[in-house]
């Protein structure tokens, strides 16, 4: 049944952005401060060139992407050239979150954040699930 409360629009970028700051907050405090700061993008698509740089036949194959060096390869020396950016691809997280219809879409925002910080921090799969048990 529909109510005047009942929104039927898809939720949109500030929406995805809420519930990625959301996980971000909850990440264990050895990780919080520094996963803060990373840039975060939210868009509904991944770029052609992000496309066709990673393979992908589909814009609906990617819903995350680490754009950066991962902290593991850093060096002090190094001049960044830009911020380390993670980029959440609203339309193919939705697309994913209606399909599976068995995790809340704070669930699926949380768990592709956490892999590509993963690319970040150069975490292990250990590492991961002890932070996203869904990743097990």
């Amino acid at each position: 049944m529909i109510t005047p409360h009942t929104s039927l629009l898809a939720p949109d970028a500030e929406h995805i952005e809420a519930l990625a700051r959301a996980a971000i907050a909850d990440l264990p405090p050895p990780y919080r401060t520094a996963a803060a700061q990373v840039a975060l993008r939210i868009e509904d698509f991944a770029s052609d060139v992000m496309l066709a740089e990673l393979g992908c036949e589909s814009p609906f194959e990617l819903t995350g992407l680490y754009d950066g060096i991962p902290l593991t390869e850093k060096s002090v020396s190094d001049q960044p050239l830009q911020p380390d950016m993670i980029w959440l691809f609203r339309r193919p997280i939705l697309d994913e979150w209606i399909e599976r219809g068995n995790v809340t879409l704070q669930e699926l925002v949380t768990h592709v954040l956490v892999h590509e910080l993963a690319h970040h921090f150069g975490w292990s799969d250990d590492e991961i699930g002890a932070i996203d048990p869904w990743w097990e």
